[in-house]
């Protein structure tokens, strides 16, 4: 039986070029999204488009991680977070804006955002299956197809008003392309402080790169210029499984063993959150 066209992804259709093409409109017929030229791309029964085709060049996060970021997310120690990124794209977004978040793993601050502006509605990117699932129904407004950020956008250009990448990979030159001119670039990235106190109980986790601000710039100036940068730092209290779930929903998981976690030593309590969010503007094409 064909699945029906979910009224978020409607909402979002204008937007969407055909990923073979890249110029053709995509237009909803059985179940399916299809171009003029013949290109049909699934709508999975969770409600995502299934726009992503052939080798990707991240497998995105397994069932898992997703779970344990659903579990972790909905308890709340990101909330601050959330309200930070919702802010500095609300401050710059028109009340009718369009939000694209690349990498946007299960929705939440995508969902965030979309609460902060009532008149907006957005679109989530990621390669991740089973976090699409979550991201579809995050937010009444808020769409979700499979893509992979390291390739070329199946997206019109400069559709966008606000484009978020929170702990996500970067594409800067299709991120450039898809933003209006006047539109916003939210990037949220880990200091060296983040999640110190489970970093020094694991030493296993995957470490931040002291050099990433550096490499950050290198990538991004050449398409954008940076309005405001935003330090956001706070202890984020952890009850019951929360550190174990942190630590699940990370990159971490695949490098910190069973043995990691069996001695005596008890996970922390409570972890630092610290983090950089910058809200950048497009150079002139």
């Amino acid at each position: 039986m064909p699945v029906s066209l979910p009224p978020a992804l409607e909402l979002s259709l204008d937007l969407l070029r055909c990923p073979t093409c890249r110029t053709r409109r995509l237009h909803p017929g059985r179940g399916a999204l299809r171009c003029p030229a013949g290109h049909t791309f699934d709508i999975a029964r969770h409600g995502y488009a299934g726009l992503l085709t052939g080798t990707r060049a991240t497998s995105g996060d397994d069932p898992a991680m997703v779970q344990a970021r659903d579990r972790f997310l909905a308890a709340g120690p990101y909330a601050p977070l959330r309200t930070a990124v919702a802010r500095l794209a609300a401050d710059a977004a028109p009340e009718q804006a369009t939000v694209v978040d690349a990498g946007c793993g299960t929705g939440y601050y995508l969902a965030g955002v979309l609460d902060r502006l009532p008149g907006a509605r957005g679109l989530g990117l990621d390669t991740s299956v089973r976090a699409l699932r979550s991201a579809a129904r995050a937010h009444d407004r808020a769409a979700a197809a499979a893509w992979d950020v390291f390739r070329p956008f199946p997206l019109a250009d400069a559709v966008a008003d606000v484009v978020l990448d929170v702990f996500a990979p970067r594409n800067p030159a299709e991120f450039h392309r898809v933003l209006r001119p006047a539109g916003r670039l939210i990037v949220v990235r880990p200091t060296g402080r983040h999640l110190a106190e489970l970093r020094r109980r694991l030493p296993a986790m995957v470490a931040v790169d002291p050099v990433k601000e550096q490499r950050l710039h290198r990538a991004l100036d050449p398409f954008f210029e940076a309005v405001v940068t935003e330090r956001i730092e706070y202890r984020a209290p952890l009850a019951g499984r929360q550190a174990l779930d942190l630590l699940a929903m990370t990159p971490s998981a695949h490098h910190v063993s069973r043995a990691d976690l069996a001695d005596d030593v008890p996970l922390p309590d409570g972890v630092t959150v610290s983090v950089l969010a910058t809200a950048y503007r497009p150079r002139h094409r």
